[in-house]
């Protein structure tokens, strides 16, 4: 349960960071909105896993899924630009995700 909480807080990361690029140094309102609800959900989810996950396990697992996905949405949505080698680090960044959860369920 708690690598659940682990990776849906991860992805919360990715909303508010998003959310943070479109509130306009936090001047619009429903982006602000947004932001502050991903950042309570995401940081609550990371302190839920913290209670028995290792404290430097979860916290490179929640920021590597939260980059992974904000710019891999970036790249979606044109925002950011796209390149094979950036999509390969990308890739390398979850592999090692993946690879920290596989290490620590062998531990």
């Amino acid at each position: 349960m708690d690598w659940l909480v682990l990776v849906l807080s991860g992805c919360m990361e990715s909303v508010w960071a998003l959310a943070l690029g479109r509130s306009d140094g936090l001047t619009d309102a429903v982006p602000t909105v947004v932001f502050a609800a991903g950042l309570a959900a995401s940081m609550l989810g990371l302190a839920y896993a913290t209670r028995t996950l290792p404290v430097g396990t979860a916290y490179a697992v929640w920021v590597g899924i939260g980059a992974a996905l904000t710019v891999a949405v970036g790249m979606a949505t044109g925002d950011e630009a796209a390149s094979p080698v950036k999509v390969a680090l990308i890739a390398g960044l979850v592999g090692c995700v993946i690879g920290l959860k596989l290490v620590s369920d062998a531990a």
